[in-house]
C-alpha cells in the first residue's frame, strides 16, 4: 500500500540529528530531512520523555507555530516539556514553511513567504512546488515521526498558535479520520476574512474565494460538526484581535459557528493576556492535559 511505501521508505532514509538537549529527564532533538512535499530540507524539534519507550508509546501532539517563527519558538519558549513528561506526550514541533526555495518575493515581507507558509498546499504555479506545508504537516512528517520515535501510531493529536492554530484546527477539520483531539491558542479563526488570510490566500491559491477551502470558520459552517472536542483559548487583550483597527484574528465567527452547528467545544477567554508565548506558556499545560486524556480515551476505545 502507499502507506506501507512511506513507511519503509523512511525506515531507510536517513535523518540527519543536528541537535540534542536533555530537559525534565527527556530529549529534545533536532532533525533535518529532505522532503518530499516541499522539495527543500526541513527541520522539526521532537520532545521525548524518558517514559515513552517501545514498550510504552507516547501520546504524539504536533504544535505548529506562528508567522515569522521556526520549529524553536515552542520548545524553546513555552516550557511545555515538564507537562509533556508528566503525561508521556511527545511533542513535534515542525517549521513554518520551506526555506531556502529561491522563489523570488519569499523574504520580501513577515507575514508572507518564508516563515508564513499559512498550512496550505499551495495551487498558484509560483509556489505550487514548495509551499506545501498542509501536505507535509498531515503527511510526510506524521510517516517520519510513527516510523521512527515511539509514539502511538494512528492516535495524534493537534495543536498550535495563530497562524499555527489556523494550521491546527484546518488540518483536523480536513482531515477528521486522522485526529481525535485539537486544540488552539489565538488562531487566525476567519482568515478569508482578514488581511493576513487575504494575503495569503491570493498568492498561494490564486484568490481569497479558493481559501474558502483553508478556513476554520467555513469549514465548519460547511461540514461540522467534528468527531472531536476542540478547545480553543485567546486573550482578552489581543492586540491583533480586541481593540485592533483590524481583527486578524476572528474568534467570536469561530465560536459562532461552532455553537450552529452544534460543535463540542471548550472557548476560553483569559482577562488581560496577550498573543504571544507568555501567553501560551501560561495555558500549555491545561492543553496537554486535555490531549494526553483524549488521545488516551480514543486508543482504549479503538477510536
Amino acid at each position: 500500500s502507499k502507506a506501507t511505501v512511506s513507511v519503509l521508505y523512511w525506515k531507510t532514509m536517513s535523518l540527519t540529528k543536528v541537535a540534542e538537549f536533555k530537559t525534565h529527564g527527556g530529549m529534545v532533538l533536532k532533525y533535518t530531512h529532505d522532503s518530499y512535499t516541499t522539495h527543500t530540507k526541513m527541520t522539526f524539534n521532537i520532545f521525548i520523555p524518558a517514559t515513552a519507550t517501545k514498550d510504552n508509546l507516547g501520546l504524539p501532539l504536533y504544535f505548529l507555530a506562528g508567522l515569522t517563527c521556526t520549529e524553536d519558538n515552542f520548545m524553546v519558549k513555552c516550557g511545555a516539556q515538564v507537562h509533556a513528561a508528566r503525561h508521556n506526550v511527545v511533542l513535534i514541533a515542525p517549521d513554518t514553511s520551506p526555506r531556502g526555495a529561491g522563489i523570488e518575493g519569499e523574504d520580501d515581507s513577515w507575514d508572507f513567504g518564508t516563515g508564513a507558509g499559512f498550512y496550505v498546499n499551495a495551487t498558484a504555479e509560483k509556489w505550487s512546488k514548495h509551499y506545501n506545508m498542509f501536505d507535509y504537516v498531515n503527511k510526510e512528517l506524521q510517516e517520519i515521526v510513527e516510523a521512527n520515535f515511539p509514539v502511538l501510531p494512528g492516535f495524534r493529536g493537534i495543536t498550535g498558535h495563530s497562524m499555527g492554530g489556523h494550521g491546527a484546527l484546518i488540518s483536523a477539520f480536513k482531515n477528521p479520520n486522522q485526529y481525535v483531539s485539537v486544540s488552539a491558542f489565538s488562531p487566525i479563526c476567519h482568515p478569508t476574512k482578514c488581511p493576513w488570510g487575504e494575503k495569503a490566500f491570493t498568492n498561494y491559491l490564486g484568490s481569497v474565494e479558493a481559501g474558502k477551502d483553508w478556513d476554520a470558520t467555513e469549514l465548519m459552517l460547511k461540514n461540522g460538526p467534528f468527531p472531536f472536542t476542540i478547545m480553543c483559548d485567546v486573550g482578552t487583550a489581543d492586540p491583533w484581535s480586541v481593540g485592533a483597527e483590524v481583527n486578524q484574528l476572528r474568534p467570536d465567527d469561530f465560536d459562532a459557528a461552532m455553537k450552529e452547528k452544534g460543535q463540542d467545544h471548550i472557548s476560553r477567554k483569559h482577562e488581560g493576556y496577550e498573543h504571544g508565548y507568555y501567553f501560551v506558556s501560561t495555558f500549555i499545560e491545561d492543553h496537554i492535559k486535555f490531549h494526553a486524556e483524549e488521545i488516551s480515551k480514543a486508543a482504549a476505545r479503538g477510536k
